[in-house]
């Protein structure tokens, strides 16, 4: 099947052939066409299988350029918003459609500017767009498609009280909403259930990991995690490298030891604390090549397109899950192969079990040629034995 035989219009389908693409990926496959007989869909997919296409091709074959809003998109990170942008721009090339971003951190000019020369796009974060209903600047009228993007994003983020306003004040009659969430929480589902009518599910295997990736877990000594991620490095014949933490302190920490004791000049920190202007340096920098090694928290494991990344480290194993997936689904994209380290050590085991049910896969432990390992019980290659459970007293041993 091509991307000629879904129904897109012909200035997208022209878009998409300059493109280079030929077909479309499985999560494109059952979307597009759903969309565009006019359904409202949930859809779920794992990391780098070309969703944003999936809701763009469509919704950009379904209108035509009237100068106001009548597609909204809403994205939990700054980032994540500038990157939908620019594939609703791409992909919109030849049909005279112009797009607005909104989001905020920034002055508020320039996308006024946007919204003045009559944007029929609009992809915004939730913050931002509010502010500029309020402003007299954004009106819902013309509405046609309505979608929400990363939603458990936006949950975990604290951002469904201001989505849930938004929806409200969009047109409720003739509306189609396009809704996409890696998890579906309880919290979640009930606010599908609230925004959208008649909804379609596809799914595609959002659990699983790439593939094309090769993944394990690096047992190590707490004391040593420092160190093997510097070995880590060291040894690695890496194009580019994204090390994932948990807190943005933390980044900044393992960017500065990178720096510091690694003897890498090529690395840059990612993370909300930083400026937008400078997460948009470091972000641009690593797509260029400036930037070899990218730091960075949650904040880039989720959407954020960067072709060529040739290796995922996690700095530690993630709390959740879910996230595990989606960060190391940053390398083995479009079909290339790619590498994935994740250092664990022992208070971490909980985490990482948690992992392998989520994936239903037993991740293999390695351990780094020539790294000089402090002894911890997570190094042992025998098998833990057994827990035998205690006889109640009084209980004799049956013979």
């Amino acid at each position: 099947m091509g991307f000629d035989t879904l129904g897109l219009s012909e200035t997208v389908l022209q878009a998409v052939t300059e493109s280079g693409y030929e077909n479309p990926t499985p999560i494109q496959a059952q979307a597009i066409p759903l969309i565009l007989d006019g359904k409202d869909v949930i859809g779920a997919s794992q990391t780098g299988t070309g969703k944003t296409a999936a809701f763009a091709l469509p919704s950009l074959s379904k209108i035509q350029p009237i100068g106001k809003p009548q597609i909204l998109v809403l994205e939990p990170t700054r980032e994540l918003a500038h990157q939908v942008a620019e594939q609703f721009e791409h992909y919109g090339k030849h049909t005279g459609i112009k797009v607005a971003l909104l989001y905020g951190g920034v002055g508020a000019g320039e996308q006024l500017k946007q919204l003045e020369a009559g944007a029929d796009v609009v992809v915004a974060t939730p913050g931002r767009l509010v502010d500029h209903f309020y402003r007299g600047t954004m009106r819902f009228g013309e509405l046609k498609i309505l979608i929400l993007d990363e939603v458990d994003r936006m949950l975990d983020m604290g951002f469904l009280p201001q989505v849930r306003k938004i929806v409200n004040l969009c047109p409720w009659d003739g509306r189609q909403t396009l809704f996409f969430s890696a998890t579906m929480p309880p919290a979640i589902q009930t606010f599908a259930q609230w925004c959208l009518v008649d909804p379609v599910s596809v799914e595609i295997a959002r659990r699983a990991v790439a593939s094309t990736v090769t993944h394990a877990f690096y047992p190590v000594s707490m004391d040593q995690r420092d160190e093997l991620l510097l070995a880590l490095l060291q040894q690695t014949d890496y194009h580019s490298v994204m090390i994932f933490t948990r807190t943005r302190k933390e980044a900044d920490q393992v960017c500065a030891l990178i720096k510091r004791e690694g003897g890498h000049d090529k690395v840059a920190a990612m993370h909300s604390d930083i400026s937008q202007a400078d997460r948009m340096k470091a972000l641009a920098g690593f797509k260029s090549g400036e930037y070899e090694v990218l730091v960075a928290t949650d904040v880039a494991a989720r959407g954020i397109d960067i072709s060529g990344v040739s290796h995922v480290i996690n700095y530690r194993v993630p709390e959740n899950a879910e996230d595990y997936v989606h960060r190391i689904g940053r390398t083995g994209r479009a079909e290339a192969e790619g590498d994935a380290f994740t250092l664990l050590t022992a208070d971490e085991l909980d985490f990482a079990k948690s992992v392998e049910i989520f994936i239903d896969q037993t991740i293999q432990r390695k351990k780094l040629d020539n790294f000089d390992y402090i002894y911890t019980a997570l190094l042992d290659d025998s098998p833990a034995k057994p827990i035998r459970k205690r006889r109640p007293a009084g209980k004799k041993k049956r013979r």
